[in-house]
């Protein structure tokens, strides 16, 4: 299998389009290989891999922390989704990009730490699926307001859906 390894504009986050095999009876893609990552120079040792259900119009984030990496793919419907980079040291601090991540483009996101991302669920029901290189621990995580001005984000919806922890997060 062969997969395409594209740069964003911020440095650290990776777009990875993995090869779809189609015939009659439908279609079969990998994932995740270590070794074929590997050998693209994505050497990360997931150790967790965690699955989000919502419906449309629910956005969840803009979440992460100081140490995961996060590898993230949608397994059924879209989503918009945003990586923010957090990392007061770097250049890029505060700049964000969004990707249109869906079961039929089947395209995955290398979110590195001190990012945070979210995503906002644009069709009737999506799964969300993420790799993580260390195991989930909710003390270590930051939680920023999905609408901070600072950061300016465009989201497709308005009025999104919103638990309470990410309609208390901090501001940038």
């Amino acid at each position: 299998m062969r997969m395409e390894i594209s740069k964003t504009k911020l440095e650290g986050v990776i777009t990875i389009k993995p090869e779809v095999f189609e015939d009659f009876r439908g279609h079969y893609v990998q994932t995740y290989s270590k070794n074929l990552y590997a050998e693209t120079g994505i050497n990360v040792d997931f150790v967790q891999d965690d699955i989000s259900v919502s419906s449309k119009h629910v956005l969840r984030g803009i979440h992460g922390d100081t140490e995961t990496w996060k590898l993230i793919s949608c397994l059924y419907g879209r989503f918009y989704f945003v990586v923010v980079n957090c990392d007061g040291t770097s250049p890029t601090f505060g700049q964000w990009q969004s990707f249109l991540l869906s079961s039929e483009n089947h395209l995955q996101v290398l979110v590195p730490p001190k990012h945070g991302n979210a995503h906002l669920v644009l069709s009737d029901l999506s799964i969300f699926h993420y790799k993580q290189s260390t195991y989930y621990n909710p003390e270590k995580q930051f939680t920023y307001k999905w609408n901070d001005p600072k950061l300016n984000i465009w989201w497709p919806v308005k009025n999104p859906i919103v638990s309470q922890r990410d309609e208390q997060g901090k501001y940038l």
